[in-house]
């Protein structure tokens, strides 16, 4: 059911288990009857999970994930014939950042391994890596102290605005850059809690224009106009010449972005290899 789920077709989940076609429906055809629900209806390029498969997802996923660790805990982990499934907490913006150089190595070391992104509140990241619901959780996360972790880089929050932007248009100090930002207008990302949190502790939740679910729209939309928009300098860097960056002098501006995993599965081979990339590349 999972690798059907996974690949929305019967006979790609076959060829994914190594069995036959007839092997791989003759047991959905087992399930359809324990279970009372068709499971999966066609559609095209494959089937659909009806609404009682979609609900038996996650569980499933867990289930066999409880095994996997299970097992692994005694066969140890070989990331070149693993098709272990990790699943990871992390924010739009920490997508961006850890996902490319991370995909890049496990294509060479592990590239049956597979990744999901998986971004849960952040008040519930320490009881779902305690559950095993997700295996790791990046991110600035100070409310998450019943973890193991790793610190990863620090950072500080600037100001992305537009090449030729106004504010750019003289130097100032960083006291100076503060007093500038009462006169800009900003666009700002619903999920982002702390940067809206410094808009709030400035007093410029007035002068937020725009509030959008999507972080990647934001390059876009600063590029198109004289909005700012507040974001991690590390990430606001990479955006190219058609941008400026002001450092104002924010208060609690630095953070530090670290990995997150759970004591009670700390010992996993799968856990500790997939830690220890990330590690690696960290320092490379």
């Amino acid at each position: 059911m999972d690798a059907v789920l996974r690949c929305g077709s019967v006979s790609r989940a076959a060829e994914l288990l190594d069995m036959t076609q007839p092997a791989a429906s003759q047991g959905l055809t087992r399930l359809r009857a324990l279970l009372a629900d068709p499971l999966f209806v066609r559609a095209p390029g494959g089937v659909q999970p009806t609404p009682k498969a979609q609900r038996l997802a996650g569980p499933v996923r867990q289930a066999l994930q409880a095994l996997e660790q299970a097992l692994g805990e005694s066969e140890g982990f070989d990331p070149a014939r693993s098709t272990r499934s990790f699943r990871i907490h992390m924010s739009d913006i920490g997508e961006g950042r850890f996902l490319p150089p991370l995909m890049a190595a496990l294509r060479h070391e592990a590239p049956g391994v597979r990744l999901e992104t998986l971004p849960v509140p952040r008040d519930q990241v320490a009881a779902a890596l305690d559950s095993g619901r997700i295996d790791l959780a990046f991110g600035f996360l100070p409310m998450v102290r019943e973890t193991e972790r790793l610190r990863l880089l620090d950072d500080r929050y600037a100001v992305l605005v537009r090449r030729g932007h106004p504010v750019t248009r003289e130097k100032r100090t960083p006291r100076q850059l503060l007093a500038a930002l009462k006169s800009l207008d900003f666009v700002a990302v619903r999920t982002h809690a702390d940067t809206l949190r410094i808009l709030e502790q400035l007093q410029l939740q007035g002068r937020l224009r725009l509030t959008t679910e999507h972080f990647m729209v934001l390059p876009s939309i600063v590029r198109a106009t004289d909005l700012a928009a507040v974001m991690p300098r590390n990430i606001a860097q990479t955006f190219g010449p058609d941008y400026a960056i002001v450092e104002p002098d924010f208060p609690q501006r630095r953070f530090t972005v670290s990995l997150h995993w759970s004591r009670r599965f700390a010992d996993d081979p799968g856990n500790r290899w997939l830690r220890g990339v990330v590690e690696r590349l960290h320092r490379e």
